[in-house]
């Protein structure tokens, strides 16, 4: 398994816009073959700050997941456009 969270800000009057990119690139990678889980969250108290949680079944899904229309349409051209700061974690499972 692939796992990391990936961490982005937004500025406040784009709010609305992120959700909905957010909605249109999380059913569409659900929908992926290798994707297990794909869930993004505002945090607590910082409603501009958006936390991905995703694993892939391997590095191959993950790759397929960045390779795919829907990712170049709502990430790099949605998210990453607007995105004030990003940062990647990649995670290790425990058990």
């Amino acid at each position: 398994m692939i796992s990391f969270t990936v961490r982005m800000r937004f500025s406040p009057e784009d709010r609305a816009e992120i959700a909905e990119v957010l909605r249109e690139l999380t059913q569409a990678s659900r929908q992926e073959p290798g994707c297990v889980y794909y869930i993004p969250h505002r945090l607590e108290g910082d409603p501009d700050t958006v936390l991905i949680y995703e694993q892939y079944r391997d590095a191959a899904a993950a790759d397929v997941h960045r390779q795919s229309a829907h990712f170049k349409k709502y990430a790099v051209g949605g998210l990453y456009q607007k995105m004030l700061e990003r940062s990647r974690e990649d995670l290790v499972a425990l058990a």
